[in-house]
């Protein structure tokens, strides 16, 4: 048996089972103020209000009783409930709902093992409120529209199953999808003051139901935990004519808001010209230079497609084509198909076939988002460039045309060494600086080109320890002297005491352990040995964390650099939700109501 329900002093909405194809809109449009999941009125004091819900009834308050419906006059806040009193000692339906209670014990609701209901409270009464809140989270979760809360039937399964249950409108949810968001919003910035840097992924989109564009922003850090961390930022419009100055301008306002206008280590964007002074993304750049090659195959590359297609178009003519297929008399049986490749041109698809095959597993361990691919970026880049190495010597003519227009591609965007992704293989225990002296003399053209960047890797390597140790430096001492200023009396007292010889010997050896050592961690762990992991499955990240404690500043920086995301997949993997959220019956969203459910979600 359902307990009554803790209702709030407000009528609830109504909602009408209306048109599917009605478009739906932003509820900051319409003069109806609905209820949201927070701002609720303020709760009566007295506490006869459990028993009773306030309605107004032909303009006139009224006291209604939960159990038996009775109607009491209320004077609203302050005034007697003196009668409202009587009438619940009195009540013979409140006495027979408090004994079928004491019969029928409470159920305990247990988590299931499958991770548990996360809104399952043990013993708690219903809430209407908090089913409102379960079916904006579901709606934001699952893109459902907001008309999915005036669908008569799935509301009177709510009805059937809890008879407390009360409807509400779309208009309703919309600004309870706003409201949840909010509140998570708050919850991110209080992680995200925890977090020393964020690097951010971002890139556009337009969506086919509206002529604007959107951009949206991605933020990749490590918790305090050691995870590593991804949430949308922002989910926006921005205004044509959508130069350079207008992106940042959008990005620094997101930043802005969320406080972490200090914290930004790195941004990853698209290849678009108004990027040019970001880390560009490195799946963009291997599809860019897979489309130059391909393009000198274009003809063969239609043949295949359309053979594909042409066996595939129907189940008879893929049987038939499986029945002679051992018979090697295709074009025999088929005298009107003109588009089968030759076996010059098979040969040539498994060539190329092979050297798309590097890029595909390239493309595969970059785009990774669950795990640091900045450590990865070297290793996969060198790959690439030597299977182009190689098949610019290939005996084939097409072969080496194919792979010319890739390779000029290949040093227009991977030309010059790019020194934080460089810094990232050798934070890689696995590798250190042998990762650079590998890879080098094969990325660039001569000997004194590779050594020249070897350097400059070391150097700027050098020069981010130090600006590293300097921050723990500043850290240290204004822990320091927040400590001495919040309690000067005690150190005044200590000062009057004499001090012990063991005292006078930790200050002296901590004075010199003030002094910066000669050999720094980054050297210490320069000089040990190459970690060999026990499986493939190591991750850069969880050795870092095991060793945080021995390598204090420097795991600090190693959790900062293998943040940095070398793609923006998961940017852009946003957009396969914003096109489901704007569809042809929801473009009259208000940008608040998108961003909600983008990023709510």
């Amino acid at each position: 048996m359902a307990s009554p329900s803790d209702r709030s002093d407000k009528q609830p909405e109504t909602g009408t089972n209306q048109n599917n194809q009605q478009p739906e809109t932003d509820t900051n449009q319409n003069n109806e103020q609905p209820n949201t999941v927070v701002g609720r009125k303020r709760k009566k004091t007295s506490t006869i209000w459990e028993d009773f819900d306030e309605e107004t009834k032909e303009g006139v308050k009224k006291a209604v009783c939960k159990y038996c419906k009775s109607e009491y006059a209320t004077g609203g806040s302050g005034a007697s409930t003196s009668h409202m009193r009587r009438h619940i000692a009195a009540c013979l339906k409140k006495k027979m709902h408090e004994s079928t209670q004491k019969k029928q014990a409470t159920i305990p609701f247990q988590p299931s093992k499958s991770g548990g209901n996360p809104f399952i409270t043990p013993g708690a009464r219903y809430s209407n409120e908090k089913m409102r809140e379960i079916l904006a989270t579901a709606i934001m979760v699952h893109e459902y529209p907001f008309s999915v809360v005036e669908d008569d039937i799935l509301m009177w399964a709510f009805e059937y199953a809890n008879p407390d249950f009360r409807k509400f409108s779309r208009k309703t949810t919309s600004s309870d999808c706003v409201a949840l968001f909010e509140n998570e919003k708050k919850e991110l910035k209080k992680l995200l003051e925890s977090v020393s840097k964020i690097s951010l992924t971002t890139d556009m989109w337009k969506s086919s139901h509206q002529v604007v564009e959107y951009m949206v922003i991605t933020g990749h850090f490590i918790d305090a935990g050691w995870n590593l961390q991804k949430r949308v930022l922002s989910f926006v419009k921005v205004p044509a004519p959508r130069r350079g100055i207008d992106v940042a301008d959008a990005i620094y306002k997101c930043l802005k808001s969320w406080g972490i206008e200090n914290k930004v280590f790195s941004v990853s964007v698209d290849n678009a010209s108004y990027n040019d002074s970001c880390l560009r993304c490195c799946a963009h750049i291997l599809n860019l230079l897979v489309q130059d090659g391909l393009s000198k195959i274009k003809d063969i590359i239609f043949n295949v497609r359309e053979s594909v297609k042409y066996i595939n178009h129907n189940d008879a003519r893929l049987k038939a084509f499986c029945d002679v297929v051992e018979q090697r008399a295709y074009k025999e049986r088929e005298p009107h198909y003109d588009l089968a490749p030759s076996p010059e041109e098979w040969n040539k698809v498994e060539k190329v076939c092979k050297l798309l095959e590097v890029f595909n597993r390239a493309t595969h361990v970059i785009s990774g988002s669950e795990y640091p691919t900045a450590n990865l970026y070297l290793s996969e880049v060198w790959k690439v460039k030597q299977i182009l190495d190689n098949a610019d010597e290939d005996a084939d003519l097409f072969m080496r045309e194919m792979a010319n227009p890739m390779k000029i591609k290949f040093d227009k965007y991977w030309g010059e060494c790019n020194l934080l992704m460089s810094i990232a293989s050798v934070l890689d225990p696995r590798c250190k600086f042998h990762m650079v002296r590998i890879c080098f003399p094969t990325l660039y053209k001569s000997k004194e080109v590779a050594d020249a960047n070897i350097k400059k890797v070391k150097c700027s390597l050098e020069q981010l320890y130090d600006e590293y140790v300097a921050l723990s430096l500043e850290e240290s001492s204004a822990t320091a002297n927040l400590d001495s200023t919040s309690n000067p009396s005690s150190s005044q007292a200590n000062a009057a005491v004499v001090r012990t010889g063991f005292d006078e010997i930790m200050s002296i050896i901590q004075e010199n352990e003030a002094i910066p050592p000669k050999k720094s961690e980054l050297q210490d762990y320069l000089d040990e040995g190459l970690y060999v992991p026990n499986s493939t499955s190591f991750c850069a990240l969880d050795w870092w964390r095991n060793n945080s404690m021995k390598y204090k500043i420097l795991s600090k920086m190693a959790a900062d650099i293998l943040a940095i995301p070398i793609s923006t997949v998961a940017s852009e993997s946003t957009f396969s939700a914003g096109g489901r959220v704007i569809d042809e019956r929801r473009t009259k969203l208000s940008e608040d109501s998108v961003e909600a459910l983008i990023c709510g979600a």
